[in-house]
């Protein structure tokens, strides 16, 4: 039975640990947290040691995964110190805050000896997966582009409590990297290979409280000749449902939760999203235990999983164009 540890006892950790707890064939043997107060409620509850590093827990527990779910800049170091001990990694999203950390990881896991899934959760939706499968098929006939919106709502308390998240040192990014990364990945994933991107971004109703964007739109255009839109913002009074529509030669696809399929000859098909209880907010998805499952009943495969470092780059490549192009006077603090 494979041993679990989670580093990072903040917002995200409950849906990993919740998730641990419900995985019958995987056993948590520790929580990581600076904070003393989320450290040893996080130990106390789910009935394992805490540690105040990730150096004390991996020389003194030593657990075959490690689910890094720390702020976005430590990613990438959390990850590295687990891979030389020969550790496997659940690593939440961004892959990295930059570009160039992003690509250290992506050769560390390359070189082996140990896995690392990067979690885009989403992908695993049942919506997404028949809307995936539907493509790919080439049943519906050419892809000619999609459409996807989050329109969504945060205050200046949302970044009060984790100041980390309000700046380009700690975060990496704003909007693009927190809350719409999920969408973008699903967009270059579902539509195909990114060969340009044309976007701005910008801070329409948090100046005040955050130096990163809480605004953006987007022009994907991909190697198949399809063009994607994207919009998303954190300026709207309430989370409303991401949408994603995809138009194809035969039918228009559409996700808003469930996936309704409108074919050219009128019929109309749905495909319902499936719903289980969480102990994270309901925006974040029902997959992170598919996701899990999934990681840990490949650990014996010889090859890499296939949300991987280098997988999770192509949607961080897309956030980091769109600010290279917005913030050209911010240089390598965007980068």
């Amino acid at each position: 039975m494979p041993t679990a540890a989670v580093i990072g006892c903040g917002d995200v950790s409950v849906v990993h640990l919740d998730a641990l707890a419900s995985l019958p064939d995987v056993e948590l043997v520790g929580v990581v947290e600076p904070d003393a107060g989320r450290r040893e409620a996080a130990a106390q509850k789910y009935g394992v040691p805490g540690f105040a590093d990730p150096a004390a827990l991996l020389a003194q527990v030593r657990p075959d995964v490690v689910h890094v779910t720390t702020p976005h800049h430590t990613h990438v170091e959390v990850a590295l110190a687990a891979l030389a001990e020969g550790v496997h990694v659940v690593l939440e999203k961004p892959v990295a805050s930059t570009l160039a950390d992003g690509e250290r990881l992506a050769v560390a896991a390359e070189a082996g000896g140990a896995k690392i899934a990067v979690c885009f959760q989403n992908r695993y939706n049942a919506a997404v997966r028949a809307l995936q499968e539907r493509l790919a098929s080439g049943e519906l006939g050419a892809v000619r582009g999609a459409a996807a919106t989050v329109v969504w709502h945060r205050d200046a308390s949302y970044y009060e409590n984790r100041p980390w998240r309000s700046t380009w040192a700690g975060s990496g990014g704003g909007l693009l990297m927190n809350q719409a990364i999920h969408t973008v990945d699903l967009v270059q994933w579902l539509m195909g290979d990114v060969t340009r991107v044309e976007g701005h971004a910008s801070t329409r109703a948090l100046a005040d409280a955050i130096e990163v964007e809480d605004t953006a739109e987007i022009a994907l255009q991909h190697a198949s000749g399809a063009r994607s839109v994207f919009y998303a913002t954190l300026a709207h009074a309430a989370n409303a449902p991401v949408t994603l529509d995809v138009v194809t030669e035969g039918a228009t696809l559409s996700l808003r939760g469930d996936l309704t399929i409108a074919h050219a000859d009128g019929r109309t098909e749905t495909v319902q999203e499936r719903t289980a209880a969480s102990g994270g907010r309901s925006y974040w998805g029902v997959s992170h235990e598919l996701l899990l499952a999934d990681f840990y009943a490949r650990l014996g495969d010889p090859e890499p999983f296939w949300i991987s470092p280098r997988e999770a780059l192509k949607s961080l490549r897309i956030v980091k164009d769109v600010y290279r192009q917005s913030y050209p006077d911010l240089g390598d603090a965007v980068a």
